[in-house]
């Protein structure tokens, strides 16, 4: 089982900079281990040991065990980023370079800093809608003024604290600190479009000199770093810290996201975090592929980095539907049977990994009440705050060829279609007329348009990919032949048959 699906992982891993992480307990690490070398010949592995229970599992006449370990198999240029802390005793970490600047989201985020609890820190900062890029920085506005009244200057758009849901809330320094900053390089539009800025010990050790700042960006934001101390540790291979106790911080924490819900030996979210922090704090797009998912901590510690840093990371988690050995026979003498919704309803993708995600975004639990608890340790705020991100779900079936050459099950791959286009802005989702432009790809399904077709491709920049549905391979030759340099031709749907079976094949 474990060779097959690493045959797999291995045709989706970058050779020139990627890393696979496999956590094992003490049963199948030596034979797992082995299996790497054999399968990964010219690749770096490591052993990292992480406690994670310190009260241990009591096995009699044997010692306890507190502990599981990571095999770590580094592609190519792929090496850990140092991080403040050598994860055996929480010291502070070295590997002889620096650490990035950390910005800070400027919207504060608690129930306690909302618009009119306290003055002069509700208002607009403009940011140009061709560069992106901060503009100007608006008065303060009053509780009794609507938000909506107030004009943008051209070519701008008017960016204010707001929650996802709407709620208007605060930014974290006045318009005139805010300026003051601007004008220095300290403040920025992150990449996913929010407002962050430099905090006064950031600044103070710019301007003292300890901070080493490299350059700037084109919105005139410094670039720049931290250096470690030479006589601090490096990072350990040997883990133990309160955060990756699996009771505390997986168990117990996947129980504030569903009540009256449980997962057996659910991973710390902050240990998974640390462990994909090593080799992703340099990489704000990367793209993770957790193919165990289980309960989602994957997903999920994915998504708290990206708000710690303002990344753009993607995490996509594959897993099947099981129903628990001792659930399934409660089912099966209820009737159930596989297939049957009551049985799909108590599989862990239904159960748990789908809510728990849903929670974990929206703060809210199963039954629309606020998720309780506090997120702690790197970045620390209330679990109900949720998180900004976007989350799609999808579910694996086969399509009879026929109605998928015939055009009649469109609906039903468009989510396959999107995410081979890179997963990013509006989907097509069904054939409504000969042709559809999305943000970053474009289908076409009567070749008779594709004039009409190839100028709306010409005009959107932005678009990468281009589908055009026909069986006819000269038709398809000549749109791709007209299509901008900048947008790779990909045929429907022989080519989608065609490649599934030439894949399958080669298991």
């Amino acid at each position: 089982m474990m060779e097959r699906r690493l045959k797999l992982a291995k045709r989706l891993l970058n050779p020139d900079n990627s890393v696979l992480i496999v956590a094992i307990d003490e049963r199948e690490l030596h034979r797992l281990a082995l299996l790497l070398e054999q399968l990964f010949a010219n690749s770096d592995i490591q052993l990292v040991t992480t406690v994670i229970s310190g009260s241990g599992r009591v096995r009699p006449g044997k010692f306890s065990l507190v502990e599981e370990h990571l095999l770590v198999v580094t592609f190519g240029e792929a090496a850990i980023a140092p991080w403040d802390r050598n994860m055996l005793d929480g010291l502070k970490g070295d590997r002889g370079e620096s650490l990035p600047i950390e910005w800070k989201g400027l919207r504060r985020r608690n129930a306690a800093n909302r618009r009119g609890t306290r003055p002069n820190q509700f208002y607009p900062i403009f940011v140009s809608s061709n560069s992106r890029a901060i503009h100007s920085i608006g008065g303060a506005v009053t509780d009794e003024i609507d938000r909506r009244s107030v004009p943008a200057p051209p070519g701008t758009q008017a960016f204010w604290p707001l929650k996802p849901d709407g709620t208007e809330m605060l930014w974290g320094l006045t318009p005139v600190t805010l300026r003051k900053n601007w004008k220095k390089g300290y403040v920025r539009v992150g990449k996913k479009g929010t407002i962050q800025y430099l905090e006064t010990g950031t600044i103070a050790g710019i301007e003292d000199g300890s901070i080493v700042v490299s350059g700037r960006a084109r919105d005139g934001s410094v670039l720049g770093s931290r250096p470690i101390d030479d006589d601090e540790p490096a990072p350990k291979r040997v883990w133990h810290l309160p955060s990756h106790n699996a009771d505390k911080h997986g168990t117990l924490l996947l129980s504030h996201l569903l009540p009256q819900r449980r997962f057996p030996y659910a991973k710390s979210l902050y240990a998974v975090e640390d462990v994909l922090r090593f080799y992703l704090a340099r990489s704000p797009d990367a793209v993770v592929v957790d193919f165990f998912a289980g309960s989602g901590t994957t997903v999920h510690a994915v998504m708290r980095l990206n708000r710690q840093d303002g990344g753009c990371r993607q995490c996509i988690g594959v897993t099947n539907n099981e129903v628990a050995p001792d659930e399934a026979k409660r089912l099966r003498a209820r009737g159930w049977r596989p297939g049957d919704a009551e049985w799909e309803r108590s599989g862990i993708c239904e159960y748990v990994t789908k809510p728990r995600l849903r929670a974990a975004v929206t703060g809210a639990t199963t039954n629309g009440e606020a998720v309780q608890g506090t997120y702690a340790y790197t970045d620390e705020f209330p679990l109900s705050e949720g998180l900004e991100e976007n989350v799609e779900f999808f579910t694996m079936a086969y399509e009879a060829p026929r109605p998928v050459a015939h055009n009649r099950a469109f609906t039903t791959i468009a989510p396959v279609l999107w995410l081979r286009a890179g997963a990013k802005g509006r989907r097509v989702d069904e054939a409504k007329a000969d042709y559809d432009v999305a943000d970053t790809y474009a289908v076409l399904f009567d070749l008779d348009a594709s004039r009409d077709f190839l100028a709306a491709v010409a005009e959107a920049q932005a678009v990468r990919t281009a589908f055009v549905v026909t069986d006819d391979e000269r038709g398809f030759q000549t749109v791709c032949a007209e299509l901008p340099g900048r947008v790779e031709g990909v045929r429907l749907y022989e080519s989608y048959l065609t490649n599934f079976r030439a894949n399958a094949a080669q298991e």
